[in-house]
């Protein structure tokens, strides 16, 4: 097995290429390339939509990112049958504002969810994604879609909150940020929730998910459905089954082995779904995307975030650069790789327009399809920005501004260094001050966050 464990090299050789996406798909798009890139033109049928999220990923940490110690072989074909973003983003490296950003289209700062609510014990009815903001599932149950939520919520904790008041018509899973996978149903502060009524559940808790999801898969098959699937796995804590942890004993520290158990069996549930969408005959109508919630922790002598400087909690590309693939077979090329940025925003615009509804002009995300298509020629976000308390971010082009926590200001260009390692601020001044420019203007219409980060409620708590 080759020694990559730290993620280093990103970047496939043609033979590892031409082996993963195999000699007939490389002949399919090199005829595509010659036909303009485009895909011949057909009627669509409405697709279904199922979103997986995995939980603090990184960007490193797939099998088509570089990662050759931890086999990922079904999450690595979504890459191999549809896209792959080099330059996916999320709106936040954390877990909650990531969330309020994806399910609503908009930056979470335009309505004040800008850090991860506090824990149930000192949460108030202010804690979770506002109640004027519509949301994901809003948008396609209006367009006739059976809606369910299988995971993490961490969208506020208190009943008002609760997915089935934001759209969903099913839920199972868990409200907070994190949660034990064995025996589950024993952690009795955080309990485990089939709609509004808290069930027993023994069963590993990626298993329980899969299990659910593939329960509605079956349920729904006969009707358009909307999946979202965020998993807390590969969030701590580091909890594996035996069966997972026998392939990875050549790793050199228990913590690496837990972790690369925890992804193989994300990659096996991921598995289990695209299975499932097969064996129904829905895989031609299922649009399925996967990304990342925000960067990764290093465990031990693995880096999930690759080259990429940083990790969850920072503004550099580590917290916020993620994994981000996209299926939709027979619509889209096989194999693609687009390299222009892409926001984790975009994904509910262009499953609206995929399944022909119509969204709020207030969204922030755009509609991908047209340029993967070629339709359009041009960059879907030219400008991006984020802001999570003293820390934020620009990117302009391939320049990127980082204000970190302390004051201080970082210039990068990220076409000639991904890792963020030259700081170019006091030789471009002239850029500087573009980025902040724009950022002010981007910022000038957030507001306030409407609680602070909850570490800090602890705290004050026991100061008190």
């Amino acid at each position: 097995m080759k020694n990559k464990t730290d993620f280093e090299n990103l970047k496939w050789s043609r033979r590892e290429f031409l082996q993963t996406i195999g000699m007939g798909t490389l002949a399919f798009l090199i005829g595509c390339r010659l036909n303009d890139q485009t895909f011949p033109s057909q009627k669509r049928k409405p697709p279904n939509i199922i979103v997986i999220l995995s939980d603090d990923h990184g960007y490193g940490a797939l099998g088509c990112q570089g990662n050759w110690d931890i086999p990922t072989p079904h999450i690595d074909s979504l890459a191999q049958n549809g896209v792959r973003f080099t330059n996916g983003y999320v709106t936040a490296p954390l877990c909650s504002p990531t969330r309020a950003g994806l399910l609503t289209g908009r930056c979470q700062q335009r309505f004040g969810h800008e850090f991860n609510p506090a824990p149930i014990a000192v949460a108030s009815g202010t804690f979770g994604l506002p109640l004027d903001q519509k949301t994901f599932a809003d948008y396609l149950r209006e367009a006739g879609y059976a809606t369910g939520i299988v995971g993490k919520w961490h969208l506020g904790q208190t009943p008002d909150f609760y997915p089935q008041r934001r759209g969903f018509d099913e839920f199972f899973g868990f409200l907070p940020g994190a949660h034990k996978y064995t025996n589950p149903s024993k952690d009795n502060r955080n309990p485990i929730f089939r709609g509004s009524e808290i069930v027993t559940e023994e069963e590993y808790l990626t298993s329980a998910f899969t299990r659910e999801a593939l329960s509605f898969i079956e349920r729904h098959k006969d009707e358009p459905f909307f999946l979202y699937l965020p998993f807390n796995a590969i969030h701590s804590p580091l909890d594996a089954q035996e069966k997972d942890l026998e392939f990875f004993t050549h790793l050199k520290t228990p913590k690496m082995q837990k972790w690369a158990a925890m992804l193989k069996s994300l990659d096996d549930a991921v598995g289990s779904v695209l299975s499932k969408i097969r064996e129904t005959g829905l895989e031609k109508d299922t649009l399925i995307f996967f990304l990342g919630d925000n960067g990764g922790y290093p465990v031990d002598d693995i880096n999930p975030n690759g080259a990429l400087r940083g990790r969850k909690g920072d503004m550099f590309e580590g917290g916020i650069r993620i994994p981000y693939l996209m299926q939709w077979k027979g619509h889209l090329l096989p194999g693609m790789v687009y390299d222009k940025p892409v926001s984790s925003l975009d994904i509910l615009p262009t499953a609206v327009a995929a399944v022909g509804g119509i969204f709020a002009s207030n969204l922030e995300g755009v509609n991908l399809i047209p340029y993967l298509e070629g339709d359009d020629p041009g960059t879907p976000h030219e400008k991006l920005f984020w802001r999570l308390g003293k820390k934020s971010a620009a990117r302009v082009g391939d320049w990127k501004l980082v204000r970190n926590g302390d004051g201080t200001e970082q210039l990068f260009n990220l076409a000639s260094d991904i890792g963020e390692e030259n700081d170019m601020a006091s030789a471009n001044i002239e850029k500087l001050e573009e980025l902040k420019s724009a950022y002010n203007e981007w910022d000038a219409n957030n507001i306030e966050p409407k609680w602070i980060d909850g570490r800090q409620i602890r705290q004050n708590k026991r100061k008190k």
